[in-house]
């Protein structure tokens, strides 16, 4: 028969391997792909090839987390039509998400962080748009590229609400006015996008990696069209985007998916960490 300390034992070994799996696969085929990334980021004809490389890194490894993945589509998703993505911010396992489930050429604006990591910060910061929101002349930078991105066919990722909350799963920060002055004034359609579990599986640890066996989801809700609209309409359009999310996070706050409200109890891989 096990005593409790052996079975603490079991457990705590098992958060270890849990770790030890995610991030071998998390890191290897990232690795493996790298010298192809970093051939094809020196000219910008092949961009989205490296794009295409991301996607399919990060489909890899998110279902070699061995977590459910749920992607629930209530819109249909028009690669003729432009639109300005507009998710709550959780985890750094959001952009792998959006990655794995938004089709085309997307470009992030991201924490400009990003672009110092060894390795892909330099692929980063030429595929996508690093930005410094307490810099002025950096968010003005950000603002126009993010501008020229739609004007050259891409469709546009910006987080809203700026960085990741203290809150986040259950309140949003409130939403910055970027995403939304461009959608009104380039008047392509706002798109709310909802990643309720994320921050339950990656917690954003001020640099402290902490993996925890979660289900994960993501909602990509039904456009908002910005036809006609000015920027009058900005404040309104923010509060719109802003109360769907909400709305999907408090929903989800209070379940989880699939069946799975004892996960913590049930799963030998409910939390890990190095």
């Amino acid at each position: 028969m096990l005593t409790f300390g052996s079975m603490k034992a079991i457990k705590y070994l098992s958060h270890r391997i849990y770790t030890t799996w995610c991030v071998t696969w998390f890191v290897v085929p990232f690795v493996v792909t790298y010298p192809l990334q970093a051939f094809l980021s020196r000219k910008e004809k092949w961009y989205r090839h490296v794009h295409n490389i991301n996607r399919a890194w990060s489909t890899v490894f998110l279902r070699m987390f061995l977590a459910p993945l749920i992607v629930e589509w209530r819109m249909r998703f028009d690669r003729k039509q432009l639109y300005v993505f507009t998710p709550n911010h959780s985890s750094y396992l959001d952009i792998p998400m959006l990655l794995h489930t938004i089709p085309g050429f997307l470009n992030f604006v991201g924490k400009s962080s990003l672009a110092k990591v060894p390795l892909w910060g330099e692929v980063y910061s030429k595929l996508y748009i690093p930005v410094d929101r307490r810099n002025p002349v950096s968010s003005a930078r950000s603002y126009i590229r993010s501008k020229k991105t739609l004007e050259q066919g891409r469709n546009l990722v910006i987080f809203p609400e700026g960085t990741i909350p203290k809150t986040a799963g259950v309140k949003m920060l409130p939403f910055k006015d970027g995403p939304f002055k461009i959608a009104i004034e380039m008047q392509v359609p706002v798109v709310p996008v909802t990643m309720p579990y994320n921050q339950h599986f990656l917690p954003d640890l001020d640099g402290k990696l902490k993996v925890r066996w979660h289900p994960l989801k993501i909602v990509v809700h039904e456009p908002i069209d910005t036809k006609g609209m000015t920027l009058a309409d900005l404040p309104e359009l923010k509060e719109r985007v802003f109360n769907i999310i909400q709305t999907e996070i408090t929903k989800h706050s209070k379940t989880y998916v699939n069946g799975y409200p004892d996960y913590q109890e049930n799963s030998a891989f409910s939390e890990a960490r190095i």
